[in-house]
Order: C-alpha cells, then sequence, then structure tokens
C-alpha cells in the first residue's frame, strides 16, 4: 500500500471516529458545544474539557504521533489553513441552552466563535484529519 493511501485512510478513520463520537456516542455529547482554539496555551476552566488536535487523533483514530516533528507538521499544517489546533467543549451543560430545551444557536456551525456538534459542526473533522495527513507525511523511523 503507497504512501498517500495511508495517509487518506488515516484521515478517513479520524473523521469517521470523530462522526461516530459527535453523534452516536452517547445523548450528553451530542448537544455539547465547543469553542475552536487556535493556541493550545488558552487558560484552564473546570467546565471545560480541551481535547487538542494530537490527543483527538489519538481518541478518535487511534493514530499516535510518531515523533516531534510529526507533532510539529500536524500543527503547522492546522494553523496553514487556519484550522483550530484544539477544542474546549463545555461539559456542564449546552451554552444557549442550559434546560436542555433543543434551542441551539443557528450559527452553531458556522466555523466562527461557539459551534455545537448537534448542528453538524465540520470542525472537530478538519482539525483530525488535517493533523494526521500532515503528521503521518513525516518520516519518524
Amino acid at each position: 500500500m503507497t504512501r498517500p493511501t495511508l495517509v487518506r485512510r488515516a484521515a478517513l478513520a479520524g473523521t469517521a471516529a470523530l462522526a461516530a463520537l459527535a453523534m452516536g456516542a452517547g445523548p450528553a455529547l451530542a448537544h455539547h458545544c465547543f469553542i475552536p482554539m487556535y493556541n493550545l496555551n488558552a487558560p484552564a476552566s473546570p467546565n471545560w474539557f480541551v481535547v487538542s488536535a494530537e490527543d483527538g487523533a489519538t481518541l478518535e483514530a487511534g493514530y499516535v504521533t510518531g515523533c516531534d516533528a510529526a507533532r510539529e507538521a500536524g500543527y503547522a499544517a492546522l494553523r496553514a489553513e487556519g484550522l483550530p489546533v484544539g477544542l474546549k467543549i463545555f461539559e456542564k451543560m449546552t451554552i444557549g441552552d442550559p434546560k436542555g430545551t433543543g434551542r441551539m444557536n443557528p450559527n452553531g456551525a458556522n466555523g466562527k466563535g461557539l459551534e455545537y456538534f448537534g448542528a453538524g459542526s465540520e470542525l472537530p473533522f478538519q482539525m483530525v484529519g488535517t493533523y494526521i495527513q500532515a503528521a503521518s507525511s513525516v518520516d519518524c523511523g
């Protein structure tokens, strides 16, 4: 199997895994909101669960970054594409719908500011796929 084929399969696996997580892993996650992070040095908060692109690739696609150069390539590709390097997921409640009545911001999947898994935001899939594609192109051997 050629390297480009492996890269495409890894990116597809990451996308599929995140789709399964966002849509079917449990009713609680399907309504969570998140904020795209463009810097991993954001302040910590007990109500937010932070998932870096590297963590997302491991958790959702089983992709383990092989070396520092691969990690750097993954994050460089995200920055070059203007994609987030991580996600801050709000765990306590859905912002804008604290009582779970089904309200959702109509801009919740536009790639700007607060996003919702349930609104079909593509950012998590793009983030993980781009990271895996770039990181897996580096020879860590």
